[in-house]
């Protein structure tokens, strides 16, 4: 079984590398975290000079990868060849080239390093992209799911010796939504000013990334539970006035599946709570939201509540036509919530 991209990177930081590297998918943190990672830890330092070659596929055709590959290295155990925007290889689509580079997969050159990055996903049932996975790693790097990010913001912040709350995981995935290479940043950017073993709460997330701890889109969802008019009119007001940090389409995507999940909560009457976190896919923190709001909405209204939220996007992207400023959106959407 294929390991995982965070499994991986933990056998190459441990000093265990495979003589292949297949690197793909429509997510680029994992590729290119793995990557650098080879690149930190294959050669030493003083013998990169000679035994590291970091090359492009737009350069190149599979025969001078392969020339690459099958290089001995200079006076050492080993060399490094990795070909970074490997889609771009000049006939990397060609049966021919992919049969020549099928044949040195099954075969590597025991002192060669070979690591493909390609930038998007490549077909795997390609007998050379095959190969990869019978004689090194090949890996698919795809896109998390929206509720999968706040998993991944933890996982990173305890790798890097830092506690993380739920509530600061959604606000940073609510900043930087799914992009992961955006988030790591972040964290890092936060590790910088924190000492060894702290905690990340709303107050670090205002202070280091610029993130209103009052004034943002799960507020907003809270105000909306508790039915807070002068709250959800506050946080609106204060979305509205500063439209470029705080656009309104991410915030009608966020309000959507949240409501679309509530509705959920109408047709699973009885289950547990284990049961009902999973059917939802969420943190069971945060399931009490998720049942409070079914409480206080109808099935009924909760899909009058889908219709108007799919109404003002089309409105926000100009499907509808229309003058309305993000401001005013903002004020129609909770009207229609409230009302």
């Amino acid at each position: 079984m294929a390991k995982s991209a965070s499994a991986e990177l933990k056998e190459i930081t441990a000093g265990n590398l495979k003589p292949v590297y297949f690197l793909h998918g429509n997510e680029s943190y994992y590729p290119a975290a793995i990557t650098k990672k080879i690149i930190e830890v294959a050669i030493p330092e003083h013998e990169k000079g000679f035994n590291e070659f970091i090359l492009f596929g737009k350069d190149l055709n599979i025969g001078a990868v392969l020339n690459n590959a099958r290089r001995f290295p200079m006076m050492a155990e080993r060399q490094l060849v990795v070909i970074k925007d490997a889609d771009l290889i000049q006939d990397i689509g060609q049966k021919e080239a992919q049969g020549m580079l099928e044949a040195y997969v099954k075969d590597p050159l025991p002192s060669t390093i070979l690591v493909m990055l390609f930038n998007k996903s490549m077909d795997e049932r390609k007998a050379f992209v095959k190969a990869f996975g019978e004689k090194g790693v090949l890996l698919n790097s795809k896109k998390l799911y929206d509720n999968q990010v706040p998993d991944f913001i933890s996982q990173i912040c305890r790798e890097k010796g830092y506690k993380i709350s739920p509530k600061a995981a959604q606000l940073l995935f609510e900043h930087t939504g799914n992009n992961l290479e955006s988030i790591v940043k972040e964290i890092e950017k936060m590790a910088i000013n924190l000492g060894d073993n702290a905690e990340i709460n709303g107050e670090v997330i205002e202070k280091y990334v610029g993130i209103s701890k009052d004034y943002n889109v799960f507020e907003l969802q809270k105000a909306l539970v508790q039915k807070d008019f002068g709250k959800c009119f506050q946080i609106v007001n204060y979305f509205g006035a500063n439209p470029k940090d705080h656009p309104i389409q991410p915030v009608i995507l966020i309000l959507y599946n949240f409501f679309s999940k509530v509705l959920l909560v109408h047709g699973a009457r009885g289950k547990n709570d284990i049961n009902l976190a999973s059917l939802l896919k969420v943190n069971p923190y945060f399931l009490k939201d998720y049942t409070a709001a079914a409480q206080k909405y109808s099935s009924g209204k909760l899909l009058l509540i889908i219709h108007t939220l799919r109404e003002i996007d089309k409105n926000s992207k100009g499907i509808q036509g229309g003058t309305k400023v993000e401001s005013d959106l903002y004020k129609e959407l909770i009207y229609s919530i409230l009302q």
